[in-house]
C-alpha cells in the first residue's frame, strides 16, 4: 500500500521495526507524567510553611547532584547490560519515590528535606536511567531511520507532556500538588511495564576487563571528536540557564498560589508546543548541517527569558516559549542523531556519560543559586542572565569548524 504523504510512509516504515511502537508509547505515557511533575513539585515546595526560593532551589537541585556523581557509572552498566530492563526497572522504582512525595503532600507530613531526599534517590536511577534509555533506539532502528525514529518519539514525548503540563497546571490549582505527583508516579510505572518487556533480544555483551577499562575506553571515544567536546561545553552553561530558569525562574515568576500553575503551566505548555512543530518539521527534512543549524535556533531561543525578564503578556511569552520548544527539538533530534551515527553503538551509553555528566556538570549550581540571587537582585534581573548567557555560549560553539560542518551522511 503506498500513502498519500511521505511522513505516513515513515511512521509504518518505523512501526515495521520491533519495538518500536510500544517505546514510543511508553514514552507519551510516560512524559504525561513528566509534564504534571515540575508544576506539582514547584508549587509543592512553595506551598509548604515558610518556604522560600532557596527551598525550591534546594529541591530541584537535589536529583542532579548524584545524577552527575554516579553517570559514568551508570554508563558502564548501561553498555554491559540489557538496556530496555535498566529502563523499564528504574522508571517502576522511580514510581515508588515519586509515591512517596506525592503521599507525603497529601497527607500534610512533607518538607523540604524530604523532597529533596526523594529527588537526591531518582538522581542516582536517573544516572542509568539517561545512558541506558539514549542507546534503546539504535538497538531497534538501522542508522540511516535514527533521526526518523528519534522524531518520531519526540513527537510522542512532547504530545504527552502538552497533556500534562496543561493538565498539570488545572490540577494543581484545584486538588493540589500532592495529587499532581501521583499522576507522575502512576505514569512513571506504566510506562516502566512497556519498556521491561519490549521485544529486544540484547546484544551479547563482549567480556570487559574492569569499570576502569570500560570507562577508558569511553573517554578516548568522546574526546576524539572535536564538535562533541565544543558542544559539551557550550551546553554545560546552556543547561545551567535553561535548568536555572525552567525550575526555579519560572515558577518563582508566576508565585501567585491561585494563578501562578497556570499562567506557568501555559509556558510551558507553550515549550512542548513548540517542541511538536519542531518535531514534525525536523522528521520532514534533511539538514545539511545540523548542528549548524541547530545552534543557531538555540541562541535565538533566549527569547523566552528574555520575554519573562521584560514581564511581557502571556500570550508573548507563550508565543516565545513555542519558539524556544522549537529550538530545542531539532537540537535534541539533531544531537542525538549525530551521536548515533558516529558513535560506535558497544561504546554509546559511555559516551553518552561523559556528554551528559559535562553538559549538566554545572547545572545543579545555576539551580541552586538562582533562588536566593532571584530574592537579591529580583527574578527578572537574573532572567536576562540566563538568557544572555544561552544566547553568548551558544553563537561561541559556532565558532568551531567541525561544529558548523558536521554532516549525518
Amino acid at each position: 500500500m503506498t500513502y498519500p504523504y511521505p511522513m505516513l510512509t515513515q511512521l509504518r516504515d518505523l512501526r515495521a521495526h520491533k519495538g518500536f511502537s510500544s517505546l514510543a508509547i511508553s514514552r507519551f505515557i510516560s512524559n504525561v507524567g513528566n509534564g504534571v511533575s515540575p508544576i506539582a513539585l514547584a508549587y509543592g515546595v512553595l506551598s509548604l510553611p515558610g518556604s522560600t526560593g532557596r527551598d525550591l532551589s534546594i529541591v530541584m537541585a537535589a536529583r542532579f547532584v548524584p545524577l552527575l556523581a554516579f553517570m559514568l557509572f551508570g554508563g558502564v552498566i548501561a553498555d554491559r547490560f540489557q538496556r530496555n530492563r535498566l529502563v523499564g526497572g528504574s522508571d517502576m522504582i522511580g514510581s515508588f519515590l515519586a509515591a512517596t512525595s506525592a503521599i507525603s503532600l497529601i497527607a500534610g507530613f512533607s518538607s523540604t528535606w524530604l523532597l529533596a531526599l526523594m529527588g537526591g534517590l531518582f538522581g542516582i536511577l536517573n544516572a542509568i536511567w539517561w545512558p541506558a534509555m539514549s542507546g534503546v533506539l539504535p538497538e531497534i532502528l538501522p542508522k540511516e531511520k535514527l533521526q526518523e525514529g528519534n522524531a518520531v518519539i519526540g513527537l510522542m514525548t512532547n504530545i504527552g507532556y502538552i497533556i500534562g503540563t496543561l493538565g498539570g497546571g488545572i490540577l494543581v490549582s484545584t486538588v493540589g500538588a500532592g495529587w499532581g505527583l501521583l499522576v507522575d508516579a502512576s505514569s512513571f510505572f506504566i510506562a516502566g511495564v512497556i519498556v521491561w518487556n519490549l521485544p529486544l533480544l540484547g546484544k551479547q555483551k563482549e567480556k570487559s576487563p574492569g569499570i576502569l577499562h570500560d570507562l577508558v575506553i569511553g573517554w578516548k571515544e568522546f574526546i576524539s571528536r572535536s564538535w562533541v567536546i565544543a558542544m559539551v561545553v557550550s551546553f554545560a552553561l546552556i543547561n545551567m540557564a535553561f535548568e536555572s530558569m525552567l525550575s526555579v525562574l519560572g515558577p518563582l515568576n508566576f508565585s501567585d498560589p491561585v494563578t501562578g500553575p497556570k499562567q506557568w503551566s501555559y509556558n510551558l505548555a507553550g515549550l512542548s508546543v513548540g517542541m511538536l512543530i519542531g518535531g514534525i518539521w525536523i522528521l520532514k527534512v534533511k539538514v545539511g548541517r545540523p548542528l549548524y543549524m541547530a545552534m543557531v535556533l538555540i541562541a535565538l531561543s533566549a527569547v523566552w527569558d528574555y520575554a519573562l525578564a521584560l514581564d511581557l503578556p502571556m500570550f508573548f511569552s507563550v508565543l516565545a516559549a513555542v519558539f524556544s520548544g522549537i529550538s530545542l527539538e531539532v537540537f535534541m533530534v539533531t544531537w542525538n542523531t549525530s551521536l548515533q551515527s558516529h558513535v560506535p553503538e558497544e561504546s554509546y551509553s559511555r559516551v553518552s556519560s561523559y556528554d551528559t555528566l559535562g553538559s549538566f556538570g554545572i547545572a545543579p549550581l545555576g539551580i541552586v543559586i538562582a533562588g536566593p540571587l532571584a530574592m537579591h537582585f529580583g527574578v527578572n534581573t537574573i532572567l536576562f542572565v540566563t538568557g544572555t548567557t544561552t544566547l553568548v555560549a551558544s553563537v561561541a560553539s559556532l565558532m568551531v569548524p567541525s561544529v558548523r560542518n558536521l554532516r549525518n551522511d
